[in-house]
Parts: C-alpha cells; structure tokens; sequence
C-alpha cells in the first residue's frame, strides 16, 4: 500500500512540474480597453448575465415557462439594454463585439416569446433550442474578445 501510494504522490509531482514548466497558451482573443470603472461595471453585467442563464435552466426544470420569460427579456432582452447602459457601453466595443452584443439581446427577447407560447403549449423544446441560441452567443463574443 505504501508503494501505491508513493507511486501516486510521483505521479503527481512529475504532472505539476510538468505542469509548472509550460509556456503559458496565447490567448488568441482581441483585448478590448475599457474605462476601469466601466470594465469592473461591464463584469459585474455578465456575471449577472450568467446567473440569469442558471436561473432560467432552474425555471425550466420546474417548467415554470413564465419564470423564464421574464428572467430573458428583463435580466438578457432587448428591455435590459437601457438598465445596462448598452449604448455607453458599445462605444467602447468594436463592431464585431457590438454585433455579437445585439445579437445576444435579440436572443434573449426570442427566448421570452418561445417561453410564453410554452405556458400555453407546454412544449419546451423550443424554449430550449432559442436557449442554445442564446448562449452561443455568449460563447462567441467570450471566445473572441477579452477585457481590458
């Protein structure tokens, strides 16, 4: 048992030393500057982003269709741009990041109108594929670009 457990322990230092030699990976990302307050503001709205994406897959495990339409269209749609303060924000964002942006917010308001026909037709796969949508679109835009 010692043996085990000293082949183990090994086995383990050699993967950190390993590890620990590395080059670091290039972040391929396009850095985008923003003002420090505005980036530390900017943060704070996609964590809430992201709570508002686990907050509504918890909705539709309860099939609570009208949870999950208001958490889209008030935390993600087209109606929390202004309470995010979008457009000082995109000032800062280049095009594509922009684009990516509005495309998000679309998503989300499609995702609260598939969540409304669900209350009536109690059919979740299409509030399911517009929430795949929805987050790809968070995939994308963190996949190619990076704070500042």
């Amino acid at each position: 048992m010692k043996l085990h457990h000293t082949l183990l322990a090994t086995s383990l230092s050699l993967v950190a030393l390993t590890l620990s030699a590395a080059e670091p990976a290039t972040d391929g990302r396009i850095a985008v500057h923003f003002p420090a307050e505005l980036r530390t503001e900017t943060l704070r709205n996609m964590r809430d982003h992201l709570l508002a994406l686990q907050q509504m897959q918890d909705a539709l495990a309860h099939s609570d269709f009208e949870r999950v339409r208001d958490i889209a269209e008030n935390r993600l749609g087209m109606s929390s741009m202004k309470a995010h303060g979008a457009h000082h924000v995109a000032q800062h964002m280049p095009e594509g990041m922009q684009a990516i942006g509005s495309a998000m917010h679309r998503s989300a308001s499609r995702l609260a109108t598939e969540a409304a026909n669900a209350s009536a037709s109690g059919n979740p796969q299409p509030v399911l594929a517009a929430l795949a949508t929805l987050t790809q679109q968070c995939v994308a835009c963190h996949t190619g670009y990076r704070l500042e």
